[in-house]
């Protein structure tokens, strides 16, 4: 940027206005270095004028070196006056300097920090003096009076507004959704003095404890405050159903129907054998149940096929062709049966032989 403006060139006398050379060859010889690109010329007076250069020095972006040249009115060259490093309109400056004690803000006071109020504070004002007598002054620390300073009005209406527009106060969106008001809350200590009429300290733990409120700022947690039927805690523990492992129950495969064994497929007793179909002659009482004439013919007295489906017995059964076997879906209860069919009838044929066996003998010979 320059500061070179066509009537500042007309007010600047030459001498003045040329001294750029000397100008920078003065930077040169401070030594700082970060001299940069020229950026013009200022009227001081009528003896003096100020030429700009840009600074190149690292930290200090759009600041400007500024060689103020001097020549009284009868001189025919110039002389440096001065040098100075000065910020640019677009330099990074330090703010404006604030005294200390307005740049304290609510909550930098920590422990072991002292702070003063600052002189002649408005916020206060002087209050009982001792007089020097004991009943005097006794009384007065009773009732309070033995302050030396105390708050004034300013400080009182001061407070008030902080309060008022605070975390607290009456317009905050806790106050509006709040069912009643902290001035009809039992947990509502008032304070003494002229600002009781509108605040207080709120005593419920859950709620602003200890902070001072508003008499219309208002919470959930009123002293008032009922909730719904049936709100709050269930009377029983819920069940946790993720306690419980679930095992789900084998389900037995179902045999296909091309796997069922026919009359032809059926294995002889020699190779099959289960607790179900078929017993054998160590669990099938023959000689106490079945009595015959002759001979009873056991398990060695039966002859069995090839395909278990023929049983030829002598003196009982006689067949004259190939007996068909039962199918092979026969139950247990079914062999059970028609084995006791066989069972009463053998019985009936040993009776009537006995019968004749009697008859021969009884008969002269």
């Amino acid at each position: 940027m320059s500061f070179v403006s066509s009537p500042e060139l007309d007010s600047i006398r030459p001498v003045l206005a040329d001294a750029v050379d000397l100008a920078r060859q003065a930077l040169l010889d401070l030594g700082e270095g970060g001299v940069g690109e020229y950026l013009g010329v200022t009227a001081e007076d009528a003896s003096a004028a100020t030429h700009r250069f840009a600074s190149d020095l690292e930290g200090y972006r759009g600041w400007q070196w500024a060689v103020v040249v001097a020549a009284p009115e009868d001189a025919d060259h110039a002389t440096i006056s001065e040098l100075v490093l000065l910020p640019g309109p677009d330099a990074l400056v330090a703010p404006s300097w604030v005294p200390w004690d307005e740049r304290i803000r609510p909550g930098d006071l920590g422990p072991g920090d002292l702070l003063s109020p600052r002189q002649n504070d408005p916020r206060l004002v002087p209050g009982y003096m001792a007089s020097g007598d004991p009943a005097i002054d006794e009384v007065a620390g009773e009732i309070g009076l033995g302050r030396t300073q105390v708050t004034s009005l300013e400080g009182r209406l001061d407070a008030a507004q902080r309060w008022h527009d605070g975390d607290y106060g009456p317009d905050t969106e806790m106050a509006k959704a709040a069912p009643s008001t902290c001035g009809l809350c039992g947990f509502y200590l008032p304070i003494a003095g002229s600002l009781s009429a509108a605040f207080g300290v709120c005593g419920n733990e859950f709620a602003a404890d200890g902070r001072v409120v508003h008499a219309e700022y208002g919470c959930g947690a009123h002293s008032d405050t009922e909730l719904p039927t049936g709100a709050g805690s269930p009377q029983f523990e819920p069940y946790d159903d993720a306690a419980l492992d679930v095992i789900a129950t084998p389900v037995p495969p179902v045999k296909p129907a091309d796997s069922v064994e026919t009359a032809d497929s059926v294995e002889t007793a020699d190779s099959v054998e289960t607790a179900d179909s078929v017993e054998t002659a160590d669990s099938v009482e023959t000689a106490d149940s079945v009595e015959t004439a002759d001979t009873v013919e056991t398990a060695d007295t039966v002859e069995t096929t090839e395909s278990a489906d023929t049983v030829e017995t002598t003196d009982t059964v006689e067949t004259t062709g190939v007996t068909e076997a039962a199918p092979a879906e026969s139950t247990a209860a079914d062999l059970v049966a028609s084995d006791e069919a066989d069972t009463v009838a053998d019985d009936a044929a040993t009776t009537t032989d006995r019968a004749a066996q009697e008859e021969d003998s009884a008969s002269p010979s």
